[in-house]
């Protein structure tokens, strides 16, 4: 598939949209935090977006403000056109939706991983603590880092999946962190909203 086509994307976010990107039972003493209501992107983003970085794949993403440091996986989606997600058996791996652009080309390049597990806390379960100005790092396969400024940080109705603020065009080299939050639905087996970190290549 042409990582140009963003018609294939707006299918796969609808998806995304659908499908809990992780679980939580009622034996869990607490649920991941959210965002405060209106929170939206803003902010950091440099004056001049730098030169974009030649295209490499990601092999890890680092967020200190909230110490996770994890593994990266190419995802897509599967034979009957779901979006493919981490194993929720290897719940410290994130995945890079790979029919999109790699992290520092131009473009919003798309991580995904899941908030818990029926086992614990999973690799983003502390994505919706990250504020304005912190960073997240890209360990790229050409050896480079791609570092990244918080834009702002939001939770979207799975209903209403901001599809233009993940997949739309940007003349910068973004990155969008999404997971599940909000409310846990037991009837559904997953979560009310998606939780959304906008952030831009900084020096």
């Amino acid at each position: 598939m042409s990582r140009r086509r963003p018609g294939w994307a707006v299918r796969v976010v609808a998806l995304l949209a659908a499908a809990g990107l992780g679980l939580l039972t009622s034996g869990l003493p607490a649920s991941p935090p959210r965002p405060r209501p209106g929170d939206a992107p803003a902010g950091a983003r440099p004056a001049t977006p730098l030169p974009p970085l030649p295209r490499a794949e990601p092999v890890e993403v680092r967020i200190p403000a909230i110490g996770v440091r994890a593994r990266l996986v190419p995802v897509g989606a599967d034979a009957r056109g779901e979006l493919e997600v981490p194993p929720l058996d290897r719940p410290g791996i994130a995945g890079w939706y790979r029919h999109g652009v790699t992290p520092g080309e131009t473009g919003n390049a798309v991580v995904v991983g899941h908030v818990d597990t029926t086992a614990g806390p999973a690799v983003f379960f502390d994505l919706g603590r990250l504020r304005p100005g912190d960073t997240v790092r890209i360990a790229r396969a050409d050896r480079s880092v791609a570092t990244f400024a918080v834009d702002g940080v939001a939770a979207y109705p799975k209903e209403q999946f901001p599809t233009a603020l993940v997949y739309g065009p940007s003349s910068a080299a973004g990155l969008r962190l999404v997971t599940c939050g909000g409310r846990f639905d037991p009837d559904r087996r997953s979560y009310v909203d998606n939780v959304i970190v906008s952030a831009t290549r900084v020096p």
